[in-house]
């Protein structure tokens, strides 16, 4: 997922804590019991609306993102000091009316969406007295560029009525002022300390600098008046023309201060080194990155260890696959090896990748049934990235509309197509595609959960469903050319690198070269390749871990139903136990896949 998800920390007291007990009713008995139990999940049905438009309004672009149109024509203004504090008061004036309900008198899929709720909570307020407002943007994550990406009418920001078009032009109009607190913030980093590495600054400034026009009608925000969809009348079409015109006009000014001030103050107040736990106080926040996107207690030398671990296991794996590919050489440079055979990049065109996607995808609705009973509604469509983000972007996927007025979609990055690699397609699809981010994330929003998590999560289980979606590949028969399965190994291979460099910078003192190089020598990527990964780590301290540890997991939890269930166990229907519910911490999850195990014995 591109977007990055709220961050949190828990206790090991605290995370056992979420381990939801049997249901308990009032002592009472009868009507009063039932009433009692009634009133108290009113309360909570409640507060939970309560807390996801607090959230909503606090971020509306993330909503937007997320598939909820309500809030599409705010801009939000979360990076703000006053606003951060207010939203945070109000995040302990939640979690203190919610420990004011029983949860005893709850039933049991309330008792869930407490537990969540709770954890999100104590979460968020635990992370607060760490500035992030004070690097309010990077190379991988900054409001300008998102709302940039918009303008080509396929993002997130629907675009197809004048309606939604004044809504995109309302937020516009709004980012002039949250540029300017972004800089204000980041002079404020700057006098204490808290301020990006040199190497993402230098990543973002070309993104910033193609941001600024010569004229409004060259601007990347007045694009939707040159494309205007065919139902629009002449007389909308002029008047949003005009609109677009004033918004770039007023807008550019505030991008040119922004890509001066990033380029002649930040960039040399910017810090040399590389880890999170170079900033003050940064080791406590890294280490509540790592709790918070991985949902568990593990502290960063133990996923450390466990990185190398696994690098060495699929290792191991690539010295059984290398000659069957016609190669014998060190299991670890098979990786390079691979690369610089030209047969495994065989396109010419952007057309003929998103063709091989699309023939992916009609294979897959033919395949899934056998191993899923529980799919989402809403279709699937594969796209290009946008030019603009296309440089430094990872292939990702978007919710699609709450209202289903746009489907979930797969972005392909394809900067050069004549260099695409073919043998990680398969891989890929089955993660950002399907049965990955979409048998997740668009089923969110068909489950009838609350709104906060319908349109939440965390990291852990949400990427961590993704990586174990891609091991499927090899029971749908998707894995049976070698050059295929290579592609799976190397993607679970960078997964596992994830865990040693991310850790490896941010904790154990790691230079930005060396993890370069470890992952260019592990994995076989160019230099290129190896240093947009490495820099979005260092951008995103933390991010890259719920992928493997959320796995890992899952990966448990179905072998451990296998062996207590044996002829008893249906894929199927574990696949729908850890989908069923919606995103939850890994703890979470475990304590419910062992309560199904118990009752199917």
């Amino acid at each position: 997922m591109k977007k990055q998800l709220s961050l949190c920390l828990l206790s090991a007291a605290l995370l056992a804590a979420f381990v939801p007990a049997a249901p308990a009713f009032a002592q009472a008995g009868g009507k009063v019991s039932g009433l009692v139990s009634a009133q108290a999940e009113r309360q909570l049905d409640k507060l939970a609306d309560d807390y996801y438009e607090e959230n909503a309004r606090f971020e509306p672009v993330d909503a937007t993102q997320s598939g909820d149109s309500r809030f599409d024509d705010k801009l939000g203004m979360s990076i703000a000091p006053a606003v951060r504090a207010r939203h945070y008061a109000q995040q302990q004036a939640f979690l203190k009316r919610l420990r004011a309900i029983d949860r005893q008198l709850l039933d049991r899929g309330a008792q869930t969406n407490y537990d969540i709720l709770e954890y999100e909570l104590v979460s968020s307020l635990s992370l607060s007295k760490f500035p992030r407002h004070l690097l309010p943007l990077n190379h991988m994550d900054s409001m300008p560029v998102t709302l940039a990406n918009f303008a080509g009418g396929e993002g997130a920001q629907p675009l197809g009525s004048v309606a939604q078009q004044r809504a995109y032009l309302s937020r516009l109009r709004q980012l002039p002022a949250w540029i300017d607190q972004a800089i204000a913030n980041m002079r404020a980093g700057m006098k204490t300390g808290i301020v990006l590495p040199r190497a993402v600054v230098q990543a973002a400034l070309p993104q910033f600098r193609k941001l600024v026009s010569a004229t409004p009608e060259e601007s990347t925000f007045y694009l939707p008046a040159t494309r205007p969809p065919a139902s629009f009348g002449a007389k909308d079409s002029k008047a949003l023309a005009a609109a677009y015109r004033d918004a770039a006009a007023k807008l550019d000014p505030a991008l040119r201060r922004l890509a001066t001030f990033m380029e002649k103050e930040y960039l040399p107040a910017s810090r040399p080194g590389t880890g999170w736990s170079e900033l003050p106080g940064g080791a406590a926040w890294y280490k509540a990155n790592v709790a918070a996107q991985t949902t568990t207690t593990l502290e960063p030398e133990q996923i450390h260890a466990l990185g190398l671990k696994e690098v060495a296991r699929i290792q191991a794996q690539f010295a059984v696959l290398g000659p069957k590919m016609g190669y014998n050489g060190e299991p670890n440079a098979l990786p390079t090896w691979v690369g610089e055979q030209a047969k495994y990049k065989p396109f010419k065109t952007e057309q003929e990748v998103l063709d091989v996607y699309r023939k992916l995808d009609a294979t897959m609705r033919a395949r899934l049934p056998a191993m899923f009973t529980l799919m989402p509604k809403a279709p699937l469509d594969v796209r290009l990235e946008p030019e603009l983000s296309r440089a430094t972007a990872s292939d990702h996927y978007t919710a699609p509309a709450a209202d289903g007025s746009r489907p979930g979609v797969f972005w392909a990055v394809v900067n050069d197509p004549k260099q695409y690699m073919s043998t990680g397609m398969v891989t890929l699809f089955l993660h950002e595609g399907q049965p990955g981010h979409h048998f997740h994330i668009a089923l969110l929003q068909e489950l009838g959960l609350p709104k906060f998590r319908k349109f939440g999560g965390n990291n852990a289980y949400t990427e961590g469903w993704a990586l174990y979606a891609e091991t499927l590949g090899k029971e749908m028969g998707l894995f049976d050319k070698p050059e295929d399965y290579f592609g799976h190994l190397s993607d679970e291979m960078l997964r596992a690198v994830r865990l040693v460099v991310d850790t490896g910078m941010h904790a154990k003192g790691w230079p930005r070269e060396k993890a370069i190089a470890y992952m260019r020598d592990t994995i076989g990527y160019t230099e290129h390749e190896a240093t947009n990964q490495i820099e979005r780590y260092m951008a995103w301290p933390g991010q890259a871990l719920g992928y493997k540890i959320g796995s890992l997991k899952i990966v448990e939890l179905r072998e451990r139903a296998q062996a207590a269930l044996g002829a008893k166990f249906s894929l199927p229907a574990f696949h729908q136990v850890v989908l069923e519910d919606g995103t939850m911490p890994l703890s979470l999850l475990e304590a419910k896949v062992d309560r199904w195990i118990e009752k199917n014995r």
